[in-house]
């Protein structure tokens, strides 16, 4: 099972991969390939211009690429999206904890505990989380 220290440190590894190579990151956050998809924690980005979800590591989670990330709410009604973009009024660099409910990757859709770790990165918000 992952932890908070197993998601801080690819949150850590995909802003040093983002300032690197933006583009490369996301296609491999898309893919779940270089280390940015381990077991249930993974990786999501959108953009602060228009709150476009760009790259989402969760199989189950595909379709939200491309739509707007505030307007995420998990199973319990929680508006998730709403306050993982409200880090991207905060310095670069600084962590916004965020709870909510989603389903693991894999068959099971089930909603479960779930924190992120959530960061402005350049012109992207994006966040790691473990499921408790």
């Amino acid at each position: 099972m992952f932890s908070a220290a197993d998601a801080g440190a690819m949150l850590d590894k995909t802003v040093i991969a983002i300032k690197a190579d933006k583009a490369k990151t996301l296609d491999l956050i898309n893919k779940g390939e270089g280390g940015f998809r381990q077991g249930d924690i993974y990786l999501s980005c959108s953009n602060v211009s228009d709150d476009k979800i760009g790259a989402v590591g969760n199989p189950n989670a595909k379709g939200l690429i491309g739509t707007g990330g505030r307007s995420l709410k998990d199973a319990t009604g929680a508006a998730y999206g709403q306050e993982m973009y409200a880090a991207a009024s905060k310095p670069e660099g600084q962590i916004t904890e965020v709870s909510y409910m989603f389903p693991k990757p894999g068959a099971d859709k089930t909603p479960v505990a779930k924190v992120s770790f959530v960061t402005k990165v350049g012109d992207l918000i994006c966040g790691v989380g473990w499921h408790k």
